[in-house]
């Protein structure tokens, strides 16, 4: 337990400069909303009772015809649940007081409610269950069933400490009064429980239902109790960012349990978390450069009270400098959750910077935007040149957004030229841009080639396209090109494709360009094996041999000299069994060198050398028996 406390401790120092926000860049948007609302809409056409129990709390129908077959369905589906007693009573009565049903409940049900609290509930879940249904009955409950209930439930607490056990606790103890007060000591423990992700979100195990339950649960004790809130202000932030991760819920019971959790974090103005982000894509323009930032509660709702004071230091993220410490950021009056900043004096320019918002010192945000500027075409001069540099180049002076009124020529021996110089309209300097492009296009084949301009030493775009060399390009088509050049950059604002002219192209060689066959059977395609290597001579094959049985003829030769010593050869089984299965050996290899392969070789070797080894074992037994009897002898 120290262990866990001190690692708690540092996670905290370590992450205490970024929790002090108290701020979340999200909130549940008005598009979230409808969704949700979608979700309830259809929980109604549902063959769920909990479904449709929790579309008619969210969800008022104002169609009656709708709303007695949804009774008959909902008594039906009571009958048919698989669910706990005490969970689908609640569910049914619940729905039927929400769709103002006619037909009054069964008796029956209405007796097994009332006395299910004078029974010996079997869980926190039952107890929780039970005393809603109470409630929603308008059954108030007398001073001694709520002790009694709170006593049997501080007696399932110390046999059930289970994160859900200690939620259904929680809620039920809000509506057992004083009674119940035990239950705020634990909130504590269930609260240390939570799961850190990646040191944003703070969830407990179970998801969504448990989370919510667990914090729904700790809030309303906290209040009913008049203890402090049951998670820091840090904390608070973390369980909102975990809440708006999971706003894709898809059951009625998740967008019901993810709004009143959203609700319970920014009911408490102590640590309540608050949405400050950006309106639109945070691109400004120079001449007009105003941030707009949003300043709701998680809903997406004006904050109350409105926060007296908000201010923003603008930093440029390039360098770090600092164009101003503090500026006002003011409240629209026609809009309670949209603030502006006017950043005019700062003549900020093109490029991303950082705004680094506080609101009544408690909450601070960071924000990124980015400040576009405006491209200006100084000067652009297109024209045509000889390959070998002959003849001097024929340039003309385009005037954006202008167009040349002659049609250039060139043909393979020649160039075409063109060279632009863009410059930022606010301050003339030259630009350098993301993208820089000129497009040649022929309308009457509808084909186009593009070319990338380049910025050479003085800032200037060149293009220079040899027409003979690009004639494979333009597949040899000669004709009429229009001549646009293109430039984009993301902090531009003004990005533009201009036609500047057209061109005559003349290629040497025009080919006609036939379509590619994409059906049909392909040519077949024939396996050659690789060709033997060539054998060498009969003769040099016959040397080899003649040298490989060299050895066996020389023993035949010394044995006829020398002679042999056969005296200790008898004719004993074990003698006649090792000269036999040597030679079989023998005669193996010399089949192997014919024909056989080495698994087949290895499976004939096998037996023989087995039972060769076996003679030759008693052989040299026999020898050595012999040898000894002769010793002694002797």
């Amino acid at each position: 337990m120290l262990k866990l406390g001190l690692t708690l401790l540092c996670v905290l120092a370590a992450f205490g400069a970024t929790w002090s926000a108290r701020t979340v860049d999200n909130h549940l948007g008005p598009k979230d909303l409808t969704r949700l609302q979608k979700v309830f809409v259809d929980g109604y056409g549902s063959s769920d009772l909990q479904s449709i129990f929790f579309s008619s709390l969210n969800i008022q129908l104002t169609d009656a015809s709708q709303k007695e077959p949804l009774c008959k369905k909902i008594a039906t589906l009571h009958a048919e649940s698989k669910l706990n007693g005490f969970e689908k009573d609640y569910y049914y009565i619940g729905a039927s007081k929400n769709l103002g049903c006619s037909a009054k409940l069964e008796e029956a049900l209405l007796s097994k409610v009332y006395a299910s609290l004078n029974s010996e509930l079997g869980s926190s879940q039952e107890i929780f269950y039970r005393v809603v249904t109470h409630k929603i009955l308008g059954v108030e409950i007398n001073e001694a069933t709520q002790t009694k209930v709170a006593k049997r439930l501080q007696e399932l607490l110390k046999k059930d400490d289970t994160l859900s056990g200690l939620g259904y606790a929680f809620n039920a103890a809000t509506q057992l009064g004083s009674s119940a007060s035990f239950v705020a000591n634990r909130v504590e423990d269930a609260i240390v429980q939570a799961d850190e992700v990646d040191g944003k979100l703070l969830q407990f195990e179970g998801g969504l239902s448990i989370t919510s339950l667990i914090i729904n649960g700790a809030f309303g004790v906290a209040k009913t109790f008049n203890k402090p809130s049951p998670v820091t202000a840090e904390q608070a932030v973390k369980f909102a960012n975990y809440f708006l991760s999971r706003r894709s819920v898809q059951t009625a019971k998740g967008a019901h349990v993810l709004i009143e959790a959203l609700k319970t974090l920014s009911g408490n103005e102590k640590i309540s978390p608050i949405c400050v982000q950006l309106i639109g894509n945070g691109q400004l323009e120079a001449t007009s450069p105003t941030l707009n930032v949003a300043v709701v509660d998680l809903l997406g709702k004006p904050l109350s009270p409105a926060p007296k004071t908000i201010s923003a230091k603008i930093v440029r993220k390039k360098d770090n400098a600092v164009l101003t410490e503090k500026v006002s950021v003011a409240s629209k009056s026609s809009d309670k959750t949209t603030y502006v900043a006017d950043l005019t004096n700062l003549k900020p320019a093109r490029g991303i910077y950082q705004a680094e918002l506080t609101a009544d010192g408690g909450y601070t945000q960071t924000l990124q935007f980015k400040v576009l500027g405006r491209v200006k075409v100084q000067s652009l001069d297109v024209g045509i040149a000889e390959s070998d540099a002959s003849a001097a180049t024929r340039k003309q002076s385009v005037t954006y957004p202008g167009k040349l009124s002659e049609v250039l020529s060139a043909d393979s021996t020649q160039k075409l030229l063109l060279k632009a110089v863009l410059v930022e309209e606010s301050n003339g300097k030259p630009l350098t841009v993301h993208q820089a492009f000129v497009r040649l296009y022929n309308k009457k084949t509808d084909k186009e080639i593009i070319y990338v301009a380049e910025q050479d030493s003085s800032k200037a775009y060149k293009f220079d396209m040899d027409v003979g060399h690009n004639g494979k390009n333009f597949n040899y088509q000669s004709g009429v090109y229009s001549i646009y050049f293109t430039v984009g950059d993301a902090s531009l604002s003004n990005s533009f494709e201009w036609l500047v002219g057209e061109v005559q192209l003349k290629f040497n060689e025009e080919k006609e360009v036939k379509p590619k066959t994409t059906s049909g059977p392909l040519p077949e395609i024939v396996h050659q094996f690789r060709v033997p290597d060539k054998r060498p001579p009969r003769i040099v094959s016959d040397i080899f041999t003649g040298l490989c049985i060299t050895p066996l003829v020389l023993l035949f030769v010394f044995w006829g000299k020398l002679g042999i010593n056969v005296s200790n050869l008898t004719l004993a089984p074990s003698t006649i069994g090792f000269h036999l299965g040597f030679g079989g050996i023998l005669v193996l290899f010399f089949v192997f060198w014919l024909q056989l392969n080495m698994f087949q070789t290895l499976r004939l070797l096998i037996p023989i050398a087995v039972f060769t080894f076996l003679a030759g074992n008693r052989l040299l037994r026999r020898l050595y028996a012999q040898r000894n009897s002769k010793a002694s002898a002797s």
